[in-house]
């Protein structure tokens, strides 16, 4: 359980902090506005309950750590700081640049050195390739967010918000069609949860949500679109998190599975900001949101 009340305290403390330090701007303003701001504050939540998690079970995520990397516990207690100073630096809205950009490679790098080499054994199963998109849909959200806050005129501003903002809108078509396809599995990230039986109509539900992510990732491309595209479908994955994966969690809390349950908390969580993120302005004239 200290784990799990670990990733609860440091979750709700990068909430708290992110949502007073954006009090002014989450009070007015169009829905697609508090949206955007509210995508950096998710993704620092997300950051800072995994970041917990390292710290709390780091035990537990030895085995995430490749066989030929010396000193694994090292490693493992390195990410956990890592993604700390990634959710300080996206609630305070300083060094986001490279926080993000850092961010992105952290992520490529769990693809390259933990997924890639798997994919020869794993090819033909499904859920290595929803764990697989999902990390590279991270990437590409803290790509556009480092983008949003790189200067005007540089050149990597446009590549970085173009190369993620496409990534994310491509993962959320591959979910979409596994939503049509396996309806039956949990929802938003569908990765190896089914859908609880006491869940009304789970048929409709996934093919609603599926409908959302493909219309996000159709939106995301067209850019009078990206903004309410990405603040309609952040906000399903938002209600999902809260009303969905919530309340399982609470249920599976007392139980073996509540680290399981946390962390569906959290991935949905951090899936919803990506999303959010996808939308940011990174136009010369766009107005910044962290």
């Amino acid at each position: 359980m200290v784990e799990v009340w670990g990733m609860i305290i440091a979750g709700f403390a990068a909430l708290a902090a992110g949502l007073l330090l954006r009090r002014e701007r989450l009070s007015s303003g169009a829905f697609t506005d508090r949206m955007m701001v509210l995508g950096p504050v998710f993704e620092a939540v997300a950051m800072a309950m995994f970041a917990a998690e390292h710290f709390t079970a780091a035990a537990s995520l030895l085995g995430v750590v490749p066989g030929w990397m010396p000193a694994p516990l090292f490693w493992v207690y390195f990410a956990g700081v890592a993604l700390a100073a990634a959710a300080v630096s996206f609630v305070a809205g300083r060094c986001v640049r490279w926080s993000g950009v850092s961010l992105a490679l952290f992520f490529l790098l769990v693809v390259a050195l933990d997924d890639v080499p798997s994919i020869a054994a794993q090819a033909h199963e499904r859920l290595f390739w929803s764990l697989f998109v999902r990390e590279i849909s991270f990437a590409g959200g803290a790509m556009v967010l480092a983008a949003s806050d790189w200067p005007p005129t540089s050149a990597a501003r446009a590549w970085l918000a173009r190369i993620g903002r496409s990534i994310v809108a491509l993962v959320l078509a591959f979910y979409a069609m596994e939503h049509f396809f396996y309806p039956h599995f949990a929802p938003g990230v569908p990765l190896e949860k089914m859908t609880p039986t006491w869940v009304p109509a789970p048929v409709l539900l996934a093919d609603g949500v599926g409908a959302v992510l493909l219309a996000a990732a159709v939106g995301l491309f067209v850019p009078r679109l990206r903004r309410p595209a990405a603040a309609g479908a952040g906000l399903v994955l938002l209600v999902l998190t809260v009303f969905f994966y919530g309340p399982i969690f609470l249920m599976e809390m007392h139980t073996p599975l509540a680290v399981e349950g946390i962390n569906y908390v959290g991935d949905t969580l951090l899936f919803a900001a990506t999303v959010l993120l996808a939308g940011l302005a990174t136009n010369a004239g766009g107005r910044s949101h962290l």
